[in-house]
């Protein structure tokens, strides 16, 4: 899962930029992480729905 996290991290994000600093490049994506991939992209592990979507659902207790 975490490969997979990285990959699409990098094809999306981090590839397309050129950083002047590493704090830039933090900044940049803790901001994609908590801003787009956390919140809004469908999971397979929640059946391909939003981690948002789940939450509001009331299905985060079952996730375990």
């Amino acid at each position: 899962m975490v490969e997979s996290f990285f990959g699409t991290l990098k094809s999306e994000r981090v590839h397309w930029r050129r950083y002047q600093a590493r704090e830039e490049a933090r900044r940049d994506i803790v901001e994609y992480i908590t801003m787009f991939y956390n919140g809004r992209r469908p999971h397979s592990s929640l059946g391909y729905r939003s981690p948002d979507d789940f939450e509001k659902n009331g299905h985060l207790a079952n996730a375990a």
